[in-house]
C-alpha cells in the first residue's frame, strides 16, 4: 500500500501529486470494519435501560423539549447533502464511474462553504457554543466510559446537551471540513469557473501537490466519519437522537434517561418546540 502519488514534471523532477487512492479504500473498509466490530461488541454487551434523572428540575419539564432549532436542522441537512454530492463526485470516478463531475463538485463545495459560514454565525449569536466543545472534564468522562465498556469502571455521569463522543465527532468533522474547504478554494483557480480567473501557475508544482494531499486526506477522513455517523443514526437505541434532527424535539422521557437536567438547563424557549 502506498500513501502518496508522485510524478515527474517537465524538467524531470519528481513531485508530489496527490494521495494514493489506496487511502480511499483504507478509509472505506476502515469504516466498514468499525461498523462490523461495533455490531459484534453490541451483540455481546446489551445496553441497560438508562435510569431517569431524579433531579428536582425534572418535575418542571414539559413533555417535549427542543434539542435542535430549525436553523440547526437546516444546517445539518444542507451540509449533509453537500458532503454527499462532494464524495460522490470526488470518488465515483476513482471507482470507474465516469461523468462530467468537475462543475458539480465545485458547486457542491460552494454550498458546503455557505452552510459552514451560516452555521458559524448561527451558533455564535443564537446558540451556546460551550455546549459543543469538549473540555478536560469531558476527556475524563470519555475515559471512564471506555473503562465502563470494558467492565472496569462505573458508568460516567449523564452529560449535558451533547455527550463528549458527539463533541469529539463535531471537532473531527469541523477539521476535515475546513481542510476540504480551504484547499478546495485554492484548487478552483485551476478550473474554469465564474468566481476566479483560471491560473494553474498560482503555486509551484510541489506546493500544489501538498494542497491536493491535504484535500485528499480531509476527504477520505470524511468517508470514514460519514459511515460511522450513518451507522449510529440508524441504531435502535440512537434513533431518538436521529428523530430530534428531523422533528427538532425529544421527549421528556428521553431527556431524563440520557441527560442531566443540572448540566443541560432547559430554557423557556426550549420548552415550547
Amino acid at each position: 500500500m502506498s500513501f502518496f502519488q508522485w510524478a515527474q514534471n517537465p524538467w524531470g523532477q519528481e513531485i508530489l501529486v496527490r494521495i494514493s487512492w489506496d487511502l480511499f479504500w483504507l478509509a472505506l473498509f476502515g469504516g466498514i470494519a468499525f461498523v462490523i466490530g461495533h455490531l459484534v461488541w453490541r451483540s455481546k454487551h446489551k445496553e441497560a435501560p438508562a435510569a431517569e434523572s431524579s433531579s428536582p428540575k425534572a418535575a418542571a419539564l414539559p413533555e417535549r423539549i427542543l434539542r435542535h432549532p430549525l436553523g440547526a436542522r437546516f444546517f445539518h441537512w444542507s451540509m449533509s447533502a453537500a458532503v454527499f454530492v462532494l464524495l460522490v463526485t470526488g470518488f465515483f470516478p476513482v471507482l470507474g464511474i465516469q461523468f462530467d463531475w468537475v462543475t458539480i463538485h465545485w458547486i457542491a463545495g460552494l454550498v458546503l462553504i455557505g452552510t459552514v459560514v451560516y452555521h458559524i454565525v448561527h451558533a455564535t449569536f443564537w446558540q451556546r457554543l460551550g455546549n459543543i466543545w469538549a473540555g478536560p472534564s469531558g476527556m475524563k468522562e470519555l475515559r471512564q466510559g471506555l473503562m465502563n465498556a470494558l467492565g472496569s469502571a462505573p458508568p460516567p455521569p449523564k452529560p449535558g446537551k451533547y455527550p463528549v463522543e458527539q463533541q469529539l465527532f463535531h471537532h473531527l468533522v469541523a477539521l476535515a471540513s475546513f481542510g476540504v474547504i480551504l484547499t478546495g478554494l485554492l484548487m478552483m483557480v485551476r478550473v474554469e469557473n465564474p468566481l476566479f480567473a483560471r491560473n494553474p501557475y498560482l503555486l509551484q508544482d510541489s506546493t500544489w501537490g501538498w494542497v491536493y494531499v491535504l484535500h485528499g486526506l480531509s476527504a477520505v477522513g470524511l468517508v470514514t466519519m460519514v459511515i460511522a455517523h450513518v451507522y449510529f443514526a440508524v441504531l435502535p437505541e440512537k434513533r431518538w437522537m436521529t428523530m430530534s434532527m428531523i422533528a427538532g424535539w425529544i421527549s421528556k422521557k428521553d431527556f431524563l434517561a440520557h441527560h442531566d437536567p443540572d448540566r443541560w438547563v432547559v430554557t423557556e424557549e426550549a420548552k415550547n418546540p
